[in-house]
C-alpha cells in the first residue's frame, strides 16, 4: 500500500480504532462502477473529516485481501459511509460493489490518519479529482452540520459530471466545478488553471489535495507556482495500490 503524501503538519492525536464488526446498513449505486456503503461500525471510534477506513476480506482458505477508503460521512452522522469506485482487478472493490448487501457484516478497522484531516475551525482550499472528492464530502458534511460551511473552498475536477461522486451535494456548496471532457455552464472543457484557484486562495488557509497521482502532482505543481506556502499543502494521492480514495 502507498502512504499518502502529505507536506505540512498533521494532527498527532487524531482518533484510531482497531478492527471492528461492522453491519452493512445501505447500498447505493449513485455512478456506474462504483458503490455508496453506509455501515454500523460496533464499538465505533468517532473519526476526524478526511480519516479513511480498512475493508479486509477473508476467504474460505483464509487468505485476506484489504484496502483503505476515506469516510464520506460527517463524524455526527451515525453510520460509516464510503464511496468505493469498482476496479475491474480489484479484489476488494469487485466484492463491494458486486456482492454485498445489506446485512453483511464487514471486518473494518478505523478511523485512520492524522495528516491529512480538518479540525474543523480553521479556513480551508479543498481541490480534488476525480473520486478524490470522497474525503472533502466529509469535510464539507461536517461544516454544514456545525454552520461553518464560510470555512471551507472547494475545486474539484472530473472528466463529466455524470462521472463526479456527491456531484449535487458539491454544487449547492457553490463548488468550483471543472470537467475536462465537457462544458459546465459558460465554462469550456478543459483542465483546471492557475487563474481559477487564485480566487479561492486566502492567507491563513489549510489546502488539501486529493486524487490519482498525476492530478496531485498537476494541482501542487498550480499551487506552489501561484505562490500558496508549500507548508500549508497537504497531499493524499491514490490508486490502484489501494491507498485511500
Amino acid at each position: 500500500m502507498t502512504e499518502p503524501e502529505v507536506l505540512g503538519a498533521g494532527v498527532p492525536s487524531a482518533p484510531a480504532g482497531g478492527w471492528r464488526t461492522a453491519t452493512v446498513s445501505g447500498v447505493r449505486r449513485p455512478l456506474q462502477r462504483s458503490v455508496e456503503l453506509r455501515l454500523d461500525v460496533h464499538d465505533r471510534v468517532d473519526h476526524l473529516p478526511g480519516q479513511h477506513y480498512v475493508v479486509r476480506l477473508t476467504a474460505e482458505d483464509g487468505y485476506t485481501a484489504q484496502r483503505s477508503y476515506s469516510i464520506a460521512s460527517a463524524p455526527g452522522d451515525p453510520l460509516v459511509e464510503l464511496f468505493v469506485e469498482r476496479l475491474d482487478d480489484g479484489e476488494v472493490s469487485t466484492f463491494l460493489a458486486d456482492v454485498v448487501e445489506p446485512g453483511d457484516e464487514l471486518e473494518v478497522r478505523g478511523p485512520i490518519g492524522g495528516w491529512f484531516v480538518w479540525d474543523g475551525e480553521t479556513p480551508a482550499l479543498l481541490i480534488a479529482g476525480g473520486y478524490g472528492v470522497v474525503p472533502f464530502i466529509s469535510m464539507l458534511r461536517h461544516a454544514r452540520a456545525t454552520g461553518r460551511e464560510d470555512l471551507l473552498r472547494i475545486a474539484v475536477s472530473a472528466r463529466t459530471m455524470a462521472q463526479l461522486p456527491y456531484a449535487d451535494e458539491l454544487v449547492a456548496a457553490g463548488a468550483l466545478v471543472v470537467l475536462t471532457r465537457e462544458a459546465h455552464g459558460i465554462r469550456p472543457a478543459g483542465r483546471l488553471t492557475a487563474a481559477e484557484l487564485v480566487p479561492l486562495w486566502e492567507p491563513g488557509q489549510t489546502t488539501y489535495v486529493c486524487g490519482s497521482a498525476s492530478f496531485a502532482e498537476a494541482a501542487t505543481q498550480l499551487l506552489v507556482g501561484t505562490g500558496v506556502p508549500a507548508e500549508s499543502i497537504r497531499v493524499e494521492r491514490f490508486g490502484p495500490s489501494g491507498a485511500p480514495s
